[in-house]
């Protein structure tokens, strides 16, 4: 039996069969170490599958994402997400690769892959499902004073996190993988962002309030991002927290230039601090003007965000959403605000407290959805995502 007519039920009772369908596949590509994408690799490029870490994050960010929330049926267990994980970890792997999925209806939409890459997280209720309980990160976020979060925008069992460069590459992706998995899961939410395209690569993103979005990461992932001690199974894998943060784009339209700066702590036009010149010099938070006031405020976005050790730094890659317009004109607009850490607790939520208790940006953004995923390691050739859990 070759590849293209492999069964969706055979790979869907595990054992040999999906071993060796997923071997079979796992010498097409040209799989590197996920995070090294050349800088001069074209649009329609493909990116690494297999290495220790999942594609998707330290990648260069792309230009559509689609989030997907799916909360597991009833009677799933731990076997049911093996097979459920090493369903999607093939699909994944085809469909990366530019090859159509198993029993794929269109597969011409494959050809063109557009550096997609699909990453997976693990909320909650799969540790509950799988009876590994014990096995979940301890870290939970609290409720912050600022959030207004909606049930519809928060929580899930299970993430898929689907970039590419081309929308149409990224559509077919998302509605295969969601297919394969309805009868595991059903979707609770879908979550999509763009980016900008027409500006030279290696240039930070601005949001929909204008803003420089994503200045400051951190120089060393292996510290900040990547996970290397807690539970075995985690180890090269990290963290993630996904927020809708709306944004009251009519307010903001009415603050001049200065209110927006004073916000922000820095030149909405070049994104430089009030203390610089351009912008990645380092603010100088001591600094008084004539009158004895800080130049940058105390509850300036960019003072109360700073994580001073570089190792505590959290790697943003935020998307921006847009809803639509209603007849009134007025936009559903915001951020999906996606972030990577190795530890919850002392990069997060420390930052994000202090945001919450007195960032003037509150004053135009609001949280509406928040949810937290394990993001596990990469896997091997012929391995599946998830399998050093679920195994």
């Amino acid at each position: 039996m070759s590849a293209r007519n492999l069964s969706r039920r055979a790979l869907f009772t595990g054992g040999a069969v999906v071993a060796a369908g997923l071997a079979a596949t796992s010498s097409c590509g040209p799989d590197r170490p996920a995070g090294t994408r050349p800088h001069d690799q074209p649009p329609h490029g493909i990116e690494p599958f297999h290495g220790p870490h999942q594609a998707g994050i330290a990648t260069s960010p792309q230009t559509h994402a689609a989030f997907v929330g799916l909360d597991l049926r009833p009677g799933v267990d731990r076997a049911g997400l093996g097979r459920l994980m090493r369903l999607l970890t093939d699909d994944a792997h085809r469909l990366t690769q530019g090859r159509p999925g198993l029993a794929d209806a269109q597969p011409e939409l494959a050809d063109l892959p557009a550096r997609l890459t699909v990453t997976f997280g693990f909320g909650p209720g799969l540790f509950a499902a799988a009876g590994l309980e014990h096995q979940r990160p301890s870290a939970r976020l609290p409720r912050f004073d600022v959030d207004r979060l909606e049930d519809r925008w928060s929580d899930g069992d299970l993430l898929v996190q689907v970039c590419a460069d081309d929308a149409v590459t990224l559509a077919h992706a998302v509605r295969f993988i969601v297919k394969d998995a309805r009868d595991f899961a059903a979707v609770r939410w879908t979550q999509r962002g763009f980016r900008r395209t027409a500006q030279p690569p290696g240039q930070t993103q601005r949001n929909l309030m204008g803003q420089l979005d994503g200045t400051v990461q951190p120089a060393d992932l292996a510290r900040s991002v990547w996970i290397s001690d807690g539970p075995a199974w985690l180890r090269g894998g990290t963290t993630m927290v996904l927020r809708r943060i709306r944004m009251d784009l009519e307010k903001w339209d009415r603050a001049d230039d200065a209110a927006k700066q004073f916000a922000m702590g820095r030149d909405i036009r070049t994104g430089a601090p009030l203390t610089g010149e351009r912008e990645h010099d380092e603010p100088d938070l001591a600094a008084k003007n004539g009158n004895g006031f800080p130049v940058i405020p105390e509850e300036a976005h960019i003072r109360l965000a700073r994580a001073d050790d570089p190792s505590l730094r959290i790697l943003r890659r935020g998307y921006n959403y847009d809803e639509g317009i209603t007849r009134e004109g007025v936009v559903d607009s915001g951020l999906l605000f996606a972030c990577y850490q190795a530890d919850l607790d002392r990069q997060f939520t420390p930052v994000q407290k202090r945001l919450a208790a007195s960032d003037m940006l509150n004053l135009w953004t609001t949280p509406i959805g928040s949810a937290v995923f394990a993001v596990p390691p990469g896997c091997r050739p012929g391995g599946w995502i998830g399998e050093t859990l679920l195994a």
